[in-house]
């Protein structure tokens, strides 16, 4: 269930609380007129179950336009709320439709890019530079945890879905740049180690289990890039998403970067050119399937919602 704030320009709020009175989805309908201010307007608060959402919010974007504002929170718990049992109605296993204005507003709030963006891409590349040299697993772990990039990924990809050009192009400025930085960073930082001799002495004998993961793209790592871009879009879809998602989709990438510098840094061409097509590989991917993924996750959902709205229709109403 949702929780629904509108304030409503006076002039439209007879004409949206009929619209709402009459949704099955709306519950606790609260109007409280000249109560708003910035915007001012009428107050309209309700509850909402989550199957009824989507068609509910598109009607009120439709209706208020720029002329009001809408907020929405999800319930955590109700007590002796009327009709939840309803919003599972004729989903198998409980399943409720993904509310696409808070999976978009979501995503949209990874997709900025402040200077804090641009330094955890850079911490987290030395960390990975740190682990590409001890040929530490941990450590390539801890620079996945780090990396900011999933938002930017996930941003992108909803701007080429939703026809979005502004959205892609600060996307993919704000990773190219941040990578670059990262880079960058990490070539500075191999070539201090390089020329103050602290190279670990199985890094310097060519001893580089971890690097030579990274360096050399084939088939299972467009597997892997594909499996973690369905990972990235179902978590949203779903509100599932976490911390440990946004390490698998780094898994594909901040190591790639770290390995990209470090590999200059040290003159080792074939495995920095390697890097270079590792990352451009899987972000590329990452972005297609984030795209590919929300388009067909919109299209099932509609279909199946459609369909469970039908077999509801025909089926007789309760004694």
């Amino acid at each position: 269930m949702l929780h629904v704030r509108v304030v409503s320009p006076p002039g439209s709020t007879d004409d949206l609380v009929e619209r709402l009175s009459g949704d099955p989805g709306v519950r606790n309908l609260v109007v409280i007129r000249g109560a708003a201010r910035h915007p001012d307007g009428d107050a309209v608060q309700f509850d909402l179950l989550t199957r009824f959402a989507n068609p509910v919010l598109r009607e009120l974007r439709a209706q208020l336009q720029d002329h009001g504002s809408v907020v929405i929170q999800r319930v955590d718990a109700a007590i002796n709320g009327p009709g939840e049992p309803a919003d599972q109605h004729g989903h198998r296993h409980g399943e409720i439709p993904p509310v696409w204005e808070m999976v978009e507003s979501t995503i949209r709030a990874g997709g900025e890019y402040p200077l804090s963006f641009y330094a955890l891409l850079v911490i987290a590349g030395l960390i990975g530079a740190v682990g590409i040299l001890t040929n530490s697993q941990i450590l390539i772990v801890a620079a996945m945890v780090v990396g900011p990039e999933y938002g930017a990924i996930m941003a992108t990809a909803l701007g080429i879905d939703k026809g979005d050009g502004h959205a892609v192009r600060q996307g993919l400025a704000a990773l190219t740049a941040g990578f670059a930085l990262a880079v960058i960073a990490t070539l500075i930082f191999g070539l201090l180690i390089r020329w103050s001799g602290e190279t670990p002495r199985l890094y310097h004998a060519g001893v580089r289990p971890v690097s030579d993961l990274i360096n050399s793209p084939n088939v299972f790592s467009v597997i892997v890039a594909v499996l973690a871009g369905v990972v990235g879009v179902v978590s949203l879809t779903e509100s599932r998403a976490n911390a440990l998602i946004g390490v698998f989709i780094s898994v594909t990438t901040i190591p790639a970067a770290s390995d990209m510098g470090l590999s200059a840094a040290y003159g080792s061409w074939t495995e920095a050119r390697g890097s270079t097509f590792q990352l451009l590989l899987n972000v590329v991917l990452l972005i297609a399937v984030g795209a590919l993924g929300l388009g067909l996750q919109r299209s099932i959902w509609r279909g199946r919602t459609a369909r469970a709205d039908a077999r509801a229709r025909r089926s007789p109403p309760d004694a």
